[in-house]
């Protein structure tokens, strides 16, 4: 069954590795500090310059996350990776994300198959939408992403302030990017 479908056995491999999240206004979290402009924001690629390691992501590097643009509360999302270099094999999953804070337009709920879905808060960004921190609601994940490979300086800054943020990012790990 294994070798006849293959896509199917990788999507439920990761589900496993998913788990789902109710949607959560309490735990502790931050709250997104700043509105998203929605039409802006969710269109493009993100690189994933920062994350805490998961089972899923091991051997995984210049990780990205596209957004197809969003209508209305719909958000297209495409979550990949290469693996083991820049050049690898890009291993990918999609997921209709949904925006489920209109406040802000910064609390995304994305369901990727059956199995897994996830909330994540976009608790900062750059005025100039250049960079942005993601998270968990229950402090689990954390992810930082640019549009262009940044320099160390600007990735300590980011860091930085996912920690005055209340992060823990001690455990961050820096996957290898392409070449800028």
């Amino acid at each position: 069954m294994i070798r006849k479908f293959p896509a199917l056995f990788a999507a439920l491999i990761l589900a496993g590795c998913t788990t789902s999240m109710a949607s959560s206004g309490s735990g502790g979290a931050p709250q997104p500090l700043k509105r998203i402009d929605a039409a802006r924001f969710y269109s493009g690629t993100w690189l994933e310059v920062a994350r805490r390691p998961m089972l899923i992501t091991n051997g995984c590097v210049a990780g990205t996350t596209s957004y197809g643009g969003a209508k209305g509360t719909s958000v297209a999302v495409k979550d990949a990776c290469r693996d083991g270099n820049p050049g690898g094999r890009e291993k990918s999953i999609t997921g209709d994300g949904t925006i489920i804070d209109m406040k802000t337009n910064a609390k995304l709920r994305v369901r990727y198959n059956a199995f897994a879905t996830r909330e994540y808060w976009i608790i900062d960004r750059a005025a100039d939408y250049s960079w942005f921190i993601e998270a968990s609601p229950d402090f689990r994940d954390l992810y930082i992403f640019t549009r262009k490979v940044p320099s160390k300086r600007l990735l300590d800054k980011l860091v930085a302030r996912a920690a005055a943020l209340g992060y823990d990012t001690s455990k961050l790990e820096f996957p290898e990017q392409p070449p800028r």
